[in-house]
């Protein structure tokens, strides 16, 4: 019985898996907007936009710029601050989704460069066990991006 038990609930287990569940939530990088949010995609099917990260910035189309103070930065991330919603990134239909790939995919994705270097189209800071600095690259930018999709459909 036991046996027939464990081998019916495996297969249970491993399609929530495939699913999009995971075994242990964790929190996945993220940023509010209102209503909607933004993530770092965990599944190929969320249909993300995709980002790449370049050494060369004249293959860039974007640039941040990594600053010392939060007070210099457009975006921060720190931890152990809390939110004014502990639900403000739950996935919902207003959820976009970001990928961070190893090549540039199609030619209307952006190219970041990550830099100290002022002269950037955003300035992050970031002091984070939970997000790495290019996540939260990745996460402003994309961002940026559904801000200025959404300012061209008005």
């Amino acid at each position: 019985m036991r046996v027939t038990v464990l081998a019916s609930t495996i297969p249970l287990l491993l399609a929530g898996v495939v699913a999009g569940g995971e075994l242990v939530p964790s929190a996945n990088p993220c940023i509010a907007m209102g209503r909607a949010s933004m993530q770092i995609a965990t599944a190929p099917w969320q249909n993300p936009l995709h980002v790449s990260f370049t050494d060369d910035p004249e293959m860039a189309t974007v640039r941040v710029q990594v600053v010392d103070a939060a007070d210099m930065a457009d975006f921060t991330v720190i931890d152990g601050t809390m939110t004014a919603e502990a639900d403000s990134c739950t996935v919902n239909r207003d959820t976009s989704f970001v990928s961070i790939s190893d090549r540039h995919l199609t030619d209307t994705d952006p190219v970041i460069y990550l830099s100290r270097d002022p002269g950037a189209d955003y300035r992050i800071f970031v002091q984070s066990r939970a997000f790495s600095t290019k996540d939260a690259a990745a996460l402003v930018v994309g961002a940026g991006r559904r801000v200025q999709l959404s300012e061209r459909v008005m």
